[in-house]
């Protein structure tokens, strides 16, 4: 049972393809960028049901991206789950993701079960 399409954005090879492979065994259906630009394309192209996104990435950060999806009259109700590697002080980045509606964070590496929570919750709790 497909519980829908997440797509994830993530400079680094690695932590796509481990992020595919969990979320497919998952029943997601996965879409893979490896820059901001991309990811922003991908996401007015296929308009998926969640977007799971590094914040530092090339051509555009994730912040710029969730501003834009923001904007986008089709996208702007898409769930957000922004990742960092970095240690970051928490109300640095809430701060920064209070301008972005609809969205949430987890620092890297984290477990699949709080991944998978975190999904869940931006949905309102329903599959995704």
């Amino acid at each position: 049972m497909n519980k829908g399409t997440i797509l994830i954005a993530d400079d680094e090879k690695d932590i796509i393809e481990m992020l595919e492979k969990k979320l497919r065994q998952n029943d997601f259906q996965v879409l893979a960028f490896s820059n901001g630009k991309d990811a922003l394309d991908g996401c007015r192209r296929f308009r998926p049901d969640l977007v799971l996104m590094d914040i530092a990435m090339p051509d555009m950060d994730g912040y710029s991206v969730g501003l834009a999806l923001r904007e986008d009259a089709d996208l702007k109700r898409t769930p957000i789950i922004f990742m960092t590697a970095k240690e970051l002080e928490y109300s640095g980045i809430e701060k920064r993701l209070s301008e972005i509606a609809n969205c949430d964070f987890v620092t890297k590496p984290c477990s699949l079960e709080d991944l998978l929570s975190k999904i869940k919750a931006a949905k309102g709790g329903r599959h995704v």
